[in-house]
């Protein structure tokens, strides 16, 4: 009975760890960048990547159609302070659809070529559907790679938290509108 408790304490460490770890920025033997979710065993120099973000809501209560998809096909906005409307109705899109999103500000250099790395485009806003980009806000093909993705089409009966993005910046966050 023991044993059990502490295989599955371990298990679940182990997985607290794996979720935890983010985004990191690497250097090779040859000098060549890398970023991805883990650094390579022989790395010479390991940076931890940091996104700004909005906004924190729990998404423990998310309907199940939506936990299930949110867990597979996780989504993330990429802003930045000078992006205007188009990343405000990318926001609003998300929102009124009732999508959990992470919002992540592209403010410095380093994070603009980690972005560029990652999406191929440094253009803003551009959404991230588990591991498919959408570059530019189209309603209508965000809205298909939700769909695609198992997200429902209306937003659950739950009450809404409402985001002012300018009146906190927290390092990062996990957003349910």
């Amino acid at each position: 009975m023991r044993r059990r408790f502490i295989w599955a304490g371990l298990i679940a460490l182990a997985c607290g760890n794996a979720q935890a770890d983010g985004m990191y920025r690497w250097v090779d033997k040859s000098g060549k960048v890398y970023y991805g979710d883990a650094p390579a065993a022989d790395a010479t120099k390991v940076d931890k990547m940091k996104f700004g973000a909005v906004q924190t809501v729990a998404v423990d209560d998310l309907p199940y159609l939506t936990r299930r998809a949110k867990q597979s096909f996780p989504v993330t906005l990429y802003v930045a302070e000078n992006c205007g409307d188009s990343c405000k109705q990318a926001r609003e899109f998300l929102t009124k659809r009732g999508i959990p999103f992470t919002e992540n500000n592209v403010r410095t250099k380093e994070e603009l070529e980690t972005f560029k790395q990652l999406s191929g485009s440094a253009g803003v806003p551009t959404l991230a559907v588990g591991k498919t980009w959408f570059k530019g806000f189209q309603a209508e093909q965000w809205g298909g790679g939700l769909d695609t993705a198992g997200y429902p089409q209306t937003p659950s009966n739950q009450p809404q938290p409402s985001a002012n993005p300018s009146a906190t910046k927290p390092e990062k966050t996990e957003t349910q509108h």
